[in-house]
């Protein structure tokens, strides 16, 4: 297994697309123009998260639907679609029908579990089935299945003048090659690699995972030879990381102490593991390039990937995205091996 920093092949970022309230419209187009500056400055990737009853993407598939139509060659992916929230089969037409729109562009990224908050919201999300509905791995599986053409029914064929297909409409072959499993816990891992699922891993991991004082590293480095021990393609399967990620090479004093608070405000909640899940969360990187490269190859997960989706934080306004993804691109990408990707 590499005991060194592979050169980093794919660079990418991760935005939650917050608005406003009271001016959804400006928020969702922020969140374009950001896709459309990451495929600008030469980044391989642009995700974006997926919030339900808060002031973030509810639907990552509709933007994305549009951010196809403004750009031509980033790649596309959710990190990630809850699929407590979401019917397999009708999640499947639409997800096949961006990837056809985007040109073979769409990276969709899903997790299992019960909905947030679902004592709550379980009347208006599933009214009459909320005590029969399974929150596990088999609706992954159940997507699978329809994304990689699977038949959907038994019926196919003409009915007058109508034509129906016994397999999810429309179908796009490459489509099953990429989906991303979100998971952080070494089961999660296995699963994903055990279904030819990709992987994406992000700032949190399950503490339980590991042996001895709780380190971040060494779960998620677990995490990732776990996925890939169980996956047919093996060392070549791919593995993305998530790290919240703060360059400052060209932040103005202002911006750089909004960072630094930001980061130190979040800082606690690395040290021992969180809530009854025990949750274990990766400080956020805040430095130039330079010191983070030093951090990332120093750090012992980084270290076996080729590829991340560095995670925008929450609350910073549209110039800073520009700025960080700017910083990206020309300084911390370079520094850690990668070149941006030729229009």
């Amino acid at each position: 297994m590499p005991s060194f920093p592979r050169p980093l092949r794919k660079l990418g970022f991760l935005t939650i697309g917050l608005f406003d309230a009271a001016d959804p419209a400006r928020g969702h187009e922020s969140t374009l123009e950001i896709i459309e500056l990451g495929e600008r400055l030469g980044f391989d990737s642009a995700w974006v998260r997926h919030r339900h009853l808060q002031y973030g993407i509810s639907s990552p598939v509709a933007v994305l639907a549009a951010a196809s139509q403004r750009t031509r060659r980033i790649e596309l992916g959710t990190a990630v679609t809850p699929l407590a929230w979401e019917n397999p089969l009708r999640l499947a037409e639409d997800l096949a029908t961006v990837d056809i729109l985007s040109g073979g562009r769409l990276n969709p990224g899903v997790s299992v579990g019960p909905p947030m908050h679902y004592a709550q919201v379980k009347d208006a999300l599933y009214p009459d089935t909320a005590d029969a509905e399974d929150f596990g791995y088999e609706r992954v599986r159940r997507l699978l299945d329809l994304v990689r053409g699977k038949p959907a029914t038994d019926f196919s064929g003409a009915e007058g003048f109508e034509v129906f297909s016994d397999v999810v409409q429309p179908h796009s072959p490459g489509l099953g090659r990429r989906l991303w499993y979100g998971g952080g816990s070494l089961g999660s891992a296995r699963w994903a690699g055990e279904h030819g699922m990709n992987f994406l891993t992000s700032s949190v991991v399950k503490a339980g995972d590991g042996d001895g004082p709780p380190d971040f590293a060494g779960i998620q480095l677990s995490h990732i030879r776990e996925f890939r021990a169980h996956h047919p393609d093996g060392e070549a399967a791919r593995v993305s990381q998530g790290l919240v990620v703060i360059p400052t090479d060209s932040a103005g004093p202002e911006q750089r102490a909004k960072y630094a608070a930001y980061a130190a405000e979040r800082l606690p909640r690395t040290a021992s593991p969180q809530g009854p899940a025990g949750l274990l969360f990766a400080p956020d990187l805040v430095g130039t390039s330079e010191e983070i490269a030093e951090r990332l190859h120093a750090h012992a997960a980084f270290r076996e990937v080729d590829e991340v989706a560095f995670a925008l934080p929450f609350t910073f306004g549209h110039e800073d995205y520009v700025q960080i993804l700017t910083d990206m691109a020309t300084k911390l990408g370079p520094a850690l091996g990668w070149q941006p990707a030729a229009d």
